[in-house]
C-alpha cells in the first residue's frame, strides 16, 4: 500500500512538474507574442502617419510653388499681391490642416498674410525659414522647426520656398504654417493608450510634432538619446524598446523614416500598458493549473494530452490558414497585374477608375485621365521585331511610372501599345505637368526609333478632366481622354492634349 502511495505521489509530482513547465512556456510565449503584436502594430500606424504627413507636406509644396511661379512671373506689386490673396481664398478651403499663408519681401516684410491682418511693422527677417532661403539659393522646399506664432501664439510648423526677381535674385518667401493642433487632431484619434504617444521629427533629432501635446518638448533635439543613436542613425524602419528621456515612461518604439522628406513618424506604446492583457492572461493560466494539481493523477494526465492534441491541430490548422492566404494573396497580385510590363491591367484599370470616379463624386474632387498612345509602334514591331516591341513597351512603362510618384495615382496598360494613368484629386493644370514631364523624360531615355521621323520612341497623350456630377458616367471621362489622345496624333505627335469640355 505504502508503494501505490509513493507511486501516486511520485505521478503526481511528475504530472505537477510537467503541466507547470508547460504553463511556463506558455506565458512566456504569450509575451513574446504580445510584444510582436504591439511591434506590428506599431509599424502599420507609423505607416499611416508617414502617409498622412507626406500628403500634406506634398500638398502644401504644390501650393507653394504655384504661388511662387505667379510671384515670379508676375511680380509681387500690390496688384499681384491682392490676385494671389484672392486665389489662396479659393483654394484654403481644399487644405483645412492650413492654419495661413504669408508673403514676405527680401527684407522679411509681410505683404500678405491669409489668416489675419498684417501687423504694424511686422518683419520675420529673424525666424529660421526665412534666413535658410535668404542664405541657400535652392528652390527646394524647406520645412522649418516649430515656432510660436508672435500674433496669437499658436505653435505652427512652416512649409516655405523661396522665390527670385527679373535677375534671379532674392525676393522674398513663401511660407504656409500648419498649426500643431491639426496634426495632433488625427494623433488624437489613434488609441495608443495613457502611456503611448506619438512623434515627427526631423532626422536630425529635432521635434516637430507630439502627441500628448507638451509645449516644453516642442522643438527639442534628442539625438543624444540612445534611442537615435542606436537606431535611427542607420536604419529607415525598425522597433525597440527604450525609457523616454522626456518623461522617464518604459515604452516600445516603433519608428519609420520617410522615404522623400527628411522626417521620422514615431509611435511608442507604454510597455506596462502593452503587457497588460498579458498579465491578466499569465494569472488567469496560473489559477488555473493551481486547480488542475489538486485534480487526482489519472484526470491530470488525461487533460495533459488533451491540451497537447488540441495545440497540435491548433498549430496545423494555423499552417493551413497562412498557406490559403498566401496563395490567394499571389493570385489576386497576379489577377491585377499586366504580365508583360508589370503594370497594372486593364481589369485593375476598369476597377480603381469606377472606385475613384465615385470617390471624387462624394467628396467633389477632381479627377484626371491620361490615355498614353506609343507613336508609330507598330512600324517599331515590323522593323525590330515583337520582343523588341515588347521591351520597348517595359521601358516606356517604366518611364511613365518613375512620372507618376503618388501612391494614388495608377498607371495601367490599357491595351496593346495603350496606357492610362489615372490621378484622383487632380486639376487640369496638374495633369498636364505629369504629361509634359512623360514627354520630357522619355526623350531623355532616347529609345532608338528609326521609324519615327523624331529618330525616337514618343508618346501622344490625351487629357481628361472631370469633377462632381460630370463623372456620370464613367466611360465619358475616357472618351474624352481618347479624343484628345486622337487630336494629338492628327497635330503631328509627341505632345499632349487637353480638349475643353469635361471641366
Amino acid at each position: 500500500m505504502k508503494r501505490d502511495t509513493h507511486l501516486v505521489v511520485l505521478l503526481l509530482l511528475v504530472i505537477g512538474c510537467s503541466l507547470a513547465s508547460l504553463t511556463v512556456w506558455k506565458v512566456l510565449a504569450s509575451r513574446e507574442r504580445a510584444l510582436e503584436e504591439v511591434d506590428v502594430h506599431g509599424l502599420n500606424l507609423t505607416q499611416a502617419l508617414v502617409t498622412y504627413s507626406e500628403g500634406i507636406v506634398r500638398q502644401s509644396s504644390a501650393l507653394l510653388l504655384g504661388l511662387v511661379e505667379r510671384l515670379e512671373t508676375e511680380g509681387s506689386g500690390p496688384v499681384q499681391i491682392q490676385r494671389i490673396s484672392s486665389l489662396i481664398d479659393r483654394q484654403e478651403p481644399l487644405m483645412p490642416q492650413l492654419s495661413g499663408i504669408t508673403i514676405y519681401d527680401s527684407q522679411g516684410r509681410w505683404l500678405m498674410s491669409s489668416n489675419r491682418p498684417i501687423p504694424a511693422g511686422a518683419n520675420s527677417s529673424d525666424r529660421a525659414y526665412f534666413i535658410h532661403h535668404r542664405d541657400d539659393p535652392s528652390p527646394e522646399t524647406f520645412i522649418g522647426p516649430p515656432i510660436q506664432s508672435r500674433s496669437n501664439q499658436e505653435w505652427v510648423i512652416t512649409v516655405s520656398r523661396r522665390f527670385n526677381d527679373a535677375r534671379g535674385e532674392f525676393a522674398g518667401v513663401v511660407a504656409v504654417t500648419l498649426g500643431i493642433e491639426n496634426f495632433l487632431r488625427l494623433f488624437g484619434k489613434i488609441d495608443v493608450g495613457q502611456e503611448g504617444a506619438i512623434g515627427l521629427s526631423y532626422t536630425d533629432g529635432t521635434l516637430l510634432v507630439r502627441y500628448p501635446f507638451r509645449e516644453q518638448d516642442m522643438g527639442r533635439n534628442f539625438s543624444k538619446s540612445p534611442i537615435y543613436a542606436k537606431y535611427l542613425v542607420d536604419r529607415s524602419v525598425g522597433t525597440a524598446s527604450f525609457t523616454s528621456s522626456l518623461d522617464g515612461v518604459e515604452r516600445l518604439y516603433a519608428f519609420r523614416k520617410s522615404d522623400r522628406l527628411p522626417l521620422i513618424t514615431t509611435v511608442a506604446l507604454g510597455k506596462r500598458e502593452a503587457l497588460a492583457a498579458w498579465r491578466t492572461e499569465a494569472l488567469l493560466s496560473a489559477v488555473v493549473v493551481t486547480g488542475l494539481l489538486a485534480l487526482t493523477g489519472l484526470i491530470g494526465w488525461f487533460l495533459i494530452l488533451d491540451i497537447r492534441r488540441r495545440t497540435q491541430v491548433e498549430a496545423e490548422l494555423m499552417g493551413t490558414q497562412q498557406q490559403l492566404l498566401s496563395s490567394n494573396r499571389q493570385l489576386e497580385l497576379l489577377a491585377m497585374k499586366d504580365a508583360l510590363t508589370g503594370l497594372a491591367n486593364r481589369r485593375c484599370f476598369d476597377v480603381t477608375l469606377d472606385l475613384e470616379a465615385r470617390r471624387a463624386q462624394r467628396d467633389g474632387t477632381s479627377l484626371a485621365l491620361l490615355m498614353i498612345d506609343i507613336d508609330y509602334f507598330k512600324l517599331f514591331n515590323d522593323s525590330h521585331g515583337h520582343v523588341a516591341g515588347d521591351d520597348c513597351l517595359q521601358r516606356v512603362g517604366n518611364v511613365v511610372e518613375t512620372c507618376v510618384r503618388r501612391p494614388s495615382d495608377l498607371v495601367a496598360r490599357y491595351g496593346g501599345e495603350e496606357m492610362g494613368v489615372i490621378m484622383p484629386n487632380t486639376d487640369s493644370e496638374g495633369a498636364q505637368i505629369v504629361a509634359q514631364l512623360i514627354l520630357d523624360r522619355l526623350q531623355q531615355a532616347n529609345i532608338s526609333h528609326e521609324s519615327s521621323p523624331l529618330g525616337r520612341v514618343s508618346v501622344s497623350i490625351g487629357i481628361a478632366t472631370a469633377a462632381g456630377s460630370r463623372l456620370t458616367p464613367v466611360q465619358g471621362l475616357i472618351e474624352a481622354a481618347d479624343e484628345a489622345l486622337y487630336s494629338a496624333k492628327a497635330l503631328g505627335r509627341n505632345r499632349s492634349v487637353k480638349l475643353p469640355g469635361l471641366i
